[in-house]
């Protein structure tokens, strides 16, 4: 809006020509955080993996040793199978869950910017890679998570000091990824350490606990 009073000149900017500039501001916000936004998400993703690995094959070896306690090897076999399904499993669920994101993604913009197909195709081959590496990382995060139980019980001979050592390392580890899990989301992350390992130590004795019923009454 212009006002004009002999040789003086005012012009106001109403909302409409300050906007470009807000909205130009904006987008360079946007697009200076998405990168991190999308690597602490990439890491939370991987904190969690591990941990589903540890507190599952922690709790699959356990109860293993509770039905068959002088049985070593087969303590061991089932945490090595235990890690290599897991990983197998996130990997699959993984790919197929962030392939159908995408799929939902791809399809909803080209109804509302329609593009020729050469381009269309070109973009379905560049987004590919996202659920492959998602599921890499997925099977990757839970192997390591699930290797730290299993290399425990490795060095253990003794059925007992094996139990005590793997839920040790199990607690101390769950304690580690729930704080950087926190941390990466900027929360406290001595309650989410805490919480954790309780949840890990609920698993193994519940797992644990099945289990014995079974080497009791002789199944």
């Amino acid at each position: 809006m212009a006002a004009t009073n002999g040789d003086a000149k005012l012009t106001v900017l109403g909302p409409s020509a300050a906007a470009p500039e807000a909205k130009e501001e904006e987008e360079a916000t946007d697009d200076g955080g998405g990168g991190g936004g999308r690597h602490t998400q990439w890491l939370r993703a991987a904190v969690l993996g591990a941990s589903d690995g540890l507190v599952s094959t922690a709790a699959l070896m356990l109860g293993i040793g509770a039905a068959r306690p002088a049985d070593a090897l087969a303590v061991l076999l089932s945490g090595l199978a235990g890690l290599v399904a897991g990983a197998c499993s996130m990997a699959i669920g993984e790919y197929v869950s962030v392939h159908a994101q995408l799929d939902v993604e791809l399809a909803d913009l080209e109804r509302r910017r329609p593009a020729p197909a050469g381009q269309r195709l070109q973009a379905a081959a560049a987004a590919v890679s996202r659920p492959g590496q998602a599921a890499a990382a997925s099977a990757l995060s839970f192997a390591a998570g699930a290797a730290l139980p299993l290399l425990a019980a490795w060095l253990v001979a003794g059925y007992r000091v094996r139990v005590v050592v793997v839920v040790a390392t199990a607690s101390l580890a769950l304690a580690a990824f729930g704080a950087a899990g926190a941390r990466l989301g900027r929360a406290p992350g001595g309650r989410a350490g805490l919480r954790a390992v309780v949840g890990g130590l609920l698993a193994m004795a519940a797992t644990y606990g099945v289990m014995k019923l079974f080497r009791t009454h002789g199944v």
